[in-house]
């Protein structure tokens, strides 16, 4: 990980004709560990919420890497960097992830979504991090790196914004925990 890190920290800030050839690799290799759950951007460590900047840059560092191109979700189509988080799931795979997506609801590639989360027309984007057993309702925006806990109902309309090391920083201090309850 710490070779990652090292990676990105030094690519961050550089135009992209002066990456070095391996930032699309460690790029790429975030992505999917943030898409799988096994890294995220902020967590709680020792009590305290901690956020990981570096892989804010990583995702960041996705946007200059990556030119945009057409994106199909059915009949409808889009002209953007980031793919759909379910671009390639079949029914196996849709059974197997335990997620219930309807109709319009759009996550980018790089979220987390796990088992038993409900997606309503909602909009999760790259970075994201959704807790089981949660509801993303109807037009709730799960913003860039958004941290969402187990158990919650995001009502419609919500939006989140992404996670920030400072709890008074106006870009993004939102990080949810949600109460325990049964559903």
């Amino acid at each position: 990980m710490e070779a990652l890190k090292q990676i990105i920290e030094e690519s961050f800030g550089l135009r992209p004709e002066h990456f070095p050839p391996e930032v699309q690799n460690s790029v790429d290799e975030v992505i999917k560990l943030l898409q799988q759950g096994k890294l995220r951007v902020a967590e709680k460590i020792d009590g305290n919420w901690v956020t990981h900047e570096w892989i804010k840059k990583a995702v960041l560092l996705s946007f200059q890497l990556y030119p945009n191109k057409m994106v199909r979700a059915g009949d409808l189509s889009f002209f953007d960097k980031v793919p759909s988080r379910f671009d390639h799931f079949s029914e196996a795979d849709w059974k197997e992830s335990g997620i219930r997506c309807v109709p319009t609801a759009v996550a980018r590639h790089g979220s987390y979504i796990a088992p038993s989360v409900v997606l309503m027309p909602s909009f999760v984007n790259i970075g994201a991090y959704i807790g089981e057993n949660t509801m993303v309702d109807t037009w709730s925006t799960v913003g860039s790196c958004a941290q969402v806990g187990k158990n919650c109902h995001l009502s419609g309309g919500v939006g989140s914004r992404a996670a920030s090391g400072n709890p008074d920083h106006h870009r993004g201090q939102l990080l949810y925990r949600c109460p325990q309850r049964n559903r």
